[in-house]
């Protein structure tokens, strides 16, 4: 979906969108993680209070458990203290299972797994306990069983201390391998606790004592060295006082003799004191530490609720400018938008049109270039910022210019449109006098042959003449030529056949005795003619051109057949559309200048002209004469002498033929006598007599009598109807 079509203020709201989008985003994704900090620091609250209460307790029962194991396997006697020991670690073990419980959604698939593995590994403490009840273990391997299930809890706790709080974390992770340390003294402790029996350290055994005390120094050193002054002062007072510098002698002592102390106080006295010590002070460690991590997701929700509050209002106020200044710009530029459309679509082709039709702009006559300029080009009246106002401005010039070369055009029309008159009534003039005197060398002449070339002559120069009356008609102008009275439709289209050059071609059916008003009766002449003649050129020399009329419900009905190869469909549609509604004339178009003459003829009369397709494979031209122009044959005969009035005498003359006889001084009458050969269609011609050799001085006398009389009668009535 390209967006090259879109609205401007659909891409302007894109242009805001996005960067709304992208800071809502940030917004969004900034809060998440400081959400999720504090959401942390919560879970690991939660956890601490649920799971690591417990974990430890179970810690410390399973140390407890350890200790009192190695002795059973070493004395091979259960007491009563090692079974109550049993069932207090089995309640911390289901303890702890509870708050597994508890903590739900706390625990995260990482933590998830430690759990896991730890479940696994107190599910084993029955067959730990079997193999040392039924004496299969050994006191080294018993330990280490023990040494495995506590193992996966101090895994467990690594993953307690995964809070996000950095500083935070630093301390746990030191008050971890603090833990860690007090476990390795707890696994030392449970080794001795079964080498005091019988006084003595196996090689393995010695090796793993020494291995406890190397890890526990590491532990430590490394747990001082990250935890911060209020918790390590603690730690090193511990370290500092007797019962630590008692336990580290021994150990010193135990790897240097290889044997456990002689005397069991001597070590579990210091023991129990320093393991008291760090039970107590790592529990306060813990607590102290729990208060901090929910002391920093306290601190970090109000930072939450302050800076995400701030963050949301910054939004929506960000959101709420960018739309108003979006909105804004929009509506500017739909104003700007609206008055351009307005100016293209309204006011430039209203004044184009106004002056095609010749219309002078504002009705003022004056200089159209100056003072109608200024009254039609109106300034864009359009507000906003500086660009859209240049934009404005620069529209407003386009405007005048546009109107400056309209009304140029349209006074170059104008003139061009007056040239053509000027030239086409000269001509108009000039044809009229040639006519004249075709008239005067016609009388004067009794040769047949010169009668014939000057009835070519005088045809040519009707042609003409309706050339002339074509550029009138181009220019806005009327022929001038009317009658008063209705004309017969049968007339009017003899006329228009003897005004084309090719009329030999044309065939004319039977047409009713309908009349046509005299005054639409020369323009109609000239739009059948140039029907007629565009279907004798654009038709083969071989082909007929048929010619009908009739009377229909809507007026009078001519049709115009001939048998070219017709157009496309597309074309039918393209001159029908200039036939309907007749466009300005284009001086470059000259190949359908006989269109633009007919389409300007019907438009003036009302006249509808269709183009179609002929069944024969040609064009036909249907011209349909409106109802107000047709008058009945009762019309013909109102004039008085029972005869319409003639059409000019140019046409008479050639279509008269040849008259036999006379009577009484006149020339007789003879069926189709009068017509052109290729209009006499309801009876077959008669054969021509043969020619004689040579004519009696009396009959050339009286044959040009006649056709002298005749002419000048034709001559008279057309005068007296032209004065009309």
């Amino acid at each position: 979906m390209g967006s090259h079509n879109r609205s401007i203020r659909f891409k302007i709201f894109l242009l805001l969108l996005l960067p709304l989008l992208s800071l809502s985003a940030l917004w969004g994704f900034a809060l998440n993680l400081t959400v999720g900090d504090g959401q942390a620091l919560l879970r690991a609250n939660t956890l601490y209070q649920t799971i690591g209460i417990t974990s430890t307790d179970l810690g410390l029962q399973l140390q407890a458990e350890r200790a009192q194991s190695a002795v059973a396997v070493t004395t091979r006697q259960l007491t009563q203290e090692l079974g109550s020991q049993r069932a207090r670690t089995d309640k911390s073990v289901a303890d702890f299972q509870k708050s597994a419980v508890t903590a739900g959604d706390a625990i995260k698939d990482n933590l998830r797994a430690s759990l896991d593995t730890l479940t696994g590994e107190l599910s084993r403490l029955g067959s730990i306990r079997a193999d040392i009840d039924g004496g299969i273990s050994s006191r080294l391997t018993s330990l280490n069983e023990y040494n495995r299930v506590l193992d996966a809890i101090f895994r467990l706790y690594d993953h307690l201390v995964s809070v996000p709080d950095l500083p935070l974390f630093q301390q746990a992770s030191s008050l971890q391998a603090m833990g860690n340390a007090r476990e390795i003294i707890a696994r030392e402790h449970a080794l001795l606790s079964g080498a005091l029996i019988d006084h003595r350290l196996t090689e393995p055994e010695l090796t793993a004592f020494t291995e406890y005390v190397a890890t526990r120094r590491f532990l430590s050193a490394r747990g001082q060295a990250g935890l911060d002054t209020a918790l390590r002062r603690p730690y090193e007072q511990i370290f500092a006082g007797e019962p630590f510098r008692d336990f580290t002698a021994m150990e010193t002592r135990i790897i240097a003799t290889g044997a456990p102390p002689a005397d069991g106080a001597t070590w579990n006295a210091p023991v129990d004191r320093l393991t008291a010590q760090l039970d107590k002070l790592g529990a306060a460690s813990s607590e102290v530490l729990s208060e901090r991590a929910l002391d920093a997701a306290t601190s970090t929700m109000v930072k939450i609720g302050t800076a995400g509050g701030l963050g949301l209002i910054a939004v929506l106020a960000s959101i709420i400018i960018s739309v108003r200044f979006g909105r804004r710009l929009a509506g500017e530029l739909a104003a700007l938008r609206s008055a351009a459309v307005e100016l293209s679509d309204n006011r430039l082709p209203d004044l184009v049109d106004r002056l095609s039709r010749g219309e002078e702009v504002n009705v003022k006559k004056v200089d159209v270039e100056k003072v109608d300029v200024e009254k039609e080009a109106k300034p864009l009246k359009v507000s906003g910022a500086a660009e859209i106002v240049d934009v404005a401005k620069a529209f407003g010039s386009v405007q005048r210019t546009a109107v400056q070369a309209a009304v140029s055009q349209a006074a170059m029309r104008r003139g061009i449109g007056q040239v053509f008159l000027n030239l086409a009534r000269r001509k108009q003039g000039l044809l009229h006098r040639q006519l004249a005197l075709l008239d005067g060398m016609q009388r004067r002449t009794h040769d047949p042959d010169r009668l014939e070339e000057l009835f070519r002559l005088d045809h040519l120069t009707t042609r003409m003449r309706r050339h002339a009356e074509s550029l009138i008609i181009l220019s806005g102008a009327a022929p001038g030529r009317a009658w008063r009275k209705p004309v017969p439709a049968v007339d009017i289209v003899r006329a228009a056949i003897a005004e084309v050059e090719d009329y030999t071609r044309v065939t004319v059916e039977a047409m009713p005795g309908s009349a046509l008003d005299g005054a639409a009766a020369a323009d109609l002449t000239h739009l059948v003619a140039e029907l007629v003649e565009n279907a004798t050129i654009y038709s083969p020399p071989s082909t007929t051109v048929v010619v009908r009329g009739d009377l229909v419900s809507n007026g009078y009905a001519i049709e115009v057949e001939d048998r070219g190869l017709g157009l496309a469909p597309g074309e039918y549609a393209t001159f029908n559309a200039l036939l309907a509604n007749p466009p300005e004339f284009d001086l470059a178009d000259s190949d359908r200048l006989g269109l633009f003459v007919v389409a300007r003829l019907a438009e003036r009369h009302g006249i509808q002209v269709l183009l179609r397709r002929s069944p024969f494979g040609g064009t036909t031209a249907i011209v349909l004469v409106p109802r107000g122009l047709v008058h009945d044959q009762a019309a013909l005969e109102a004039g008085g002498d029972g005869e319409a009035p003639a059409l000019p005498s140019r046409t008479k003359k050639k279509t008269l033929a040849v008259v036999n006889g006379t009577h009484a001084g006149l020339p007789r009458r003879v069926k189709q006598a009068n017509l052109a050969p290729q209009l006499k269609t309801d009876e077959p011609p008669e054969p021509e007599p043969e020619e004689k050799t040579e004519r009696s001085p009396d009959e050339v006398r009286d044959l040009f009598s006649a056709y002298q009389r005749g002419t000048q009668r034709a001559r008279e009535e057309a005068n007296e109807e032209g004065e009309a």
